[in-house]
């Protein structure tokens, strides 16, 4: 009985949307765990990789691939009336940025490296000058000649010879995060035909300038797993394995310190960090471990002269500074500098001569302290405004008492700074230029606390144009990420202006899973209090229409990936509160894929969602997973955004998350999914491409709300 209505429910969509129904004779899919059942009527739609790139696809492939076309066509149909205006949105938005723009050249090992772009093109140019920026510029690598007749192209992972003589540099063709590794002379222009497949990028180099140090990927979950030895114009297949990580909770990867004295192999997992240590003078020896792998213990290590600094959080849930003689790095050895605070979070550092930079986050917003460590004077850099973001920039000399920084805030535009930690004295080497001119003083940003239904405070970061707002309820789009501990910081974006210049709001919630008050925000949005994260942003919601700034016909709400889960999540516990929901690469079918260890990246995460395999964490994920908690109900307006070559988050999950989305479909709201083919979790390569998709997702919210033009 429930079959057939499943299939008159699907028939009749397809009537209605001119939607293709999936094969409804397809036999559901029953998994069992812990005593209970549930049954997937669409785990039919997951094809292998290899299934995805064949030349001749077989008829399940076929299937699945004619879905998806079908549901691409919906949204193109249906939102055809848009197309115009698309078109004006890309162009807007692309002709806000510099065409021929230029990054702030920082000096390394006696060259100056910058990266510029040309107009007319869609990829970077990576150039140096040698010992001044009047030199000769030499162009290291030009992507747009390598991107030629690929629809898809990245780099991933510059990295120069101590000599300045030899560069290695990754390269990705299908957007699964997988480079094949090439080496070019510098000094003959020529690039080696030995390559180093199957891994992430980037190398290591040591002092011998020969010798490289790399991670290879599993590519079936796609971790990174294996470090290797490889001699710079030998055959990859005979590099030297040095160590191989066993346990599948753990990224690993190799780097060449700042300092340049040693290479450092990391293993991390979401709770834990280890590293271990070659110095760059003995490229053919062994690695030593730092410290024993402990439980629980996070930290990063960095070397300056015959010391190693550690931010770790070991008795310290907001992490503390300490040192170590090079030569006596287990932790009982460890001297601390900087005490643990409860109302900071340390974040960051970079060492200098004569100073130590801490990048902190206070009162939840990111900032930079300078302290002289030969006249002890402690300073925090005062910015000026609400809220804002400051970052450390590129500084890759110690003898220097200048330090770049990197500053944005909703109203200004990302900008690179240059500070004499000596004298105060602050130089603007860049700000991003809006091309067409942006007037700063017509735009305010603010920052809000809602107070979410457990007493706890959310930040809001709240930008709009000042001439537009109103005391009536407005269009709001409220955008949130909450997972990993990472913190959406408040920031400029250039392509935004799209929608404040037509009266929108856009607010940015703090939601707890990340960092925003500290380690204890992400703790208190992960694992068993994730639903903690989903809470606060409906809250938040609730805060901006109670505060008059909008109503639910005018509230929408948007995340992607982790981002995309919560928005899932607030459509199911909250529909009629948003207008529209935008869902980007969104992570919907939480219990299956963290049951399956052979997807792509599902060990590493365990510690961040916890393993459904334990019965509290099923019935605990089971109760917000937003594909499982589809039921017949009224939803908002949605536009469901994915990329069929994602590594992140497979797309099936959004595609099944679609046709079970239509199978309980009530009302008149619109459902689209665009599903990009030739892209992964990022969306399209290059420089402009992508905003083809910001255009449709700007286009989708103010069709709902009669904006024409």
């Amino acid at each position: 009985m429930k079959k057939l209505l499943l299939i008159s429910t699907l028939l009749l969509s397809a009537c209605m949307q001119n939607i293709t129904p999936p094969d409804a004779a397809k036999k559901p899919f029953e998994m069992t765990e812990h005593g209970h059942t549930r049954v997937d009527d669409y785990y039919w739609m997951r094809l292998t990789d290899e299934q995805k790139s064949a030349e001749k696809k077989d008829a399940h492939t076929q299937e699945v691939v004619d879905y998806i076309d079908a549901e691409n066509d919906h949204t193109e149909k249906r939102l055809s009336h848009t197309k115009k205006f698309q078109k004006s949105i890309f162009d807007e938005i692309v002709g806000r940025i510099k065409k021929d723009d230029e990054s702030v050249p920082y000096l390394d090992n006696g060259y100056y490296y910058y990266t510029r772009y040309e107009k007319g093109k869609e990829y970077a140019i990576h150039c140096r000058k040698k010992g001044s920026l009047d030199g000769e510029e030499e162009i290291l690598l030009d992507e747009n000649v390598l991107a030629k007749g690929h629809d898809y192209f990245a780099v991933g992972g510059i990295d120069v010879s101590p000599d300045n003589q030899w560069m290695s540099y990754g390269v990705d063709l299908v957007s699964r995060r997988i480079y094949t590794i090439y080496f070019k002379n510098l000094v003959t222009g020529n690039v080696l035909e030995q390559t180093i497949p199957n891994a992430t990028g980037s190398v290591a180099w040591a002092n011998d300038n020969k010798t490289v140090f790399y991670t290879s990927k599993n590519e079936v979950t796609l971790l990174s797993e294996k470090i290797w030895r490889h001699k710079v114009g030998t055959d990859s297949a005979k590099d030297e394995l040095l160590y191989e990580e066993k346990d599948e909770s753990f990224y690993n990867g190799v780097y060449r310190t700042k300092s340049g004295e040693f290479i450092i192999i990391y293993n991390s997992s979401t709770l834990v960090s280890d590293y271990h240590i070659l110095s760059t003078n003995d490229p053919d020896g062994e690695f030593k471990n730092f410290s024993p792998r402990g439980t629980e213990h996070e930290y990063n290590i960095d070397h300056f002269e015959d010391k190693f600094y550690i931010i770790t959080n070991w008795e310290a849930k907001n992490n503390r500074l300490m040192e170590t003689d090079e030569n006596a790095t287990d932790m009982a050895n460890w001297k601390e500098v900087i005490a643990h605070r409860n109302d900071v979070h340390l974040l960051g550092m970079e060492i200098f001569k004569d100073h130590l930079v801490l990048n902190e986050r206070k009162d939840g917003l990111r900032g930079l302290r300078v302290i002289n460590q030969k006249s002890q004077k402690d300073e925090t850099i005062d910015f000026g405004e609400q809220t804002y973001t400051a970052r450390i920039s590129v500084n890759e000399e110690f003898n220097t008492n200048i330090l770049r920084y990197g500053y944005s805030s909703m109203v200004t535009p990302a900008s690179t700074y240059d500070y004499n930690m000596d004298t105060g004295e602050r130089t603007l080497m860049k700000q991003q230029e809006v091309v067409g001119g942006y007037d700063q003083e017509a735009y305010n940003s603010e920052r809000r606390y809602a107070l979410a239904r457990d007493g706890q405070k959310v930040p809001i970061s709240i930008v709009y144009k000042k001439d537009l707002k109103t005391d009536e309820s407005q269009n709001v789009l409220l955008y949130a990420y909450g997972s990993y501990g990472s913190t959406r910081d408040p920031y400029f974006s250039s392509t935004r202006l799209s929608l404040l210049d037509r009266g929108f709001i856009y607010a940015i919630a703090h939601v707890r899973g990340s960092q925003i008050y500290g380690r204890q925000s992400y703790d208190d949005g992960k694992m068993l209090n994730k639903i903690n994260t989903f809470n606060d942003f409906i809250d938040a919601g609730k805060y901006l229409i109670k505060e008059g700034f909008t109503d639910s016909d005018h509230l929408f709400a948007e995340g992607g990936s982790a981002g995309g889960l919560l928005i899932g999540a607030v459509v199911n516990m909250a529909p009629e509160l948003w207008k529209g929901a935008i869902a980007a690469v969104p992570f919907v079918d939480v219990v299956t894929t963290m049951l399956d260890a052979s997807i792509p990246l599902t060990s590493n995460e365990w510690d961040e969602w916890g393993n459904p395999s334990e019965k509290q964490y099923y019935d605990y994920m089971l109760s917000y997973s937003p594909y499982d908690q589809v039921v017949d109900r009224d939803y908002p307006n949605m536009l469901v955004t994915s990329g069929f070559f994602d590594s992140q988050v497979q797309y099936w999950e959004p595609l099944k998350w679609m046709a079970k989305l239509r199978d309980h479909w009530q009302g008149d709201n619109d459902l689209y999914l665009h599903m990009n083919m030739d892209a992964g979790h990022g969306g399209k390569s290059g420089r402009f491409r992508r905003y083809r998709e910001v255009a449709l997702e700007y286009a989708f919210l103010f069709d709902l709300v009669g904006i024409k033009e």
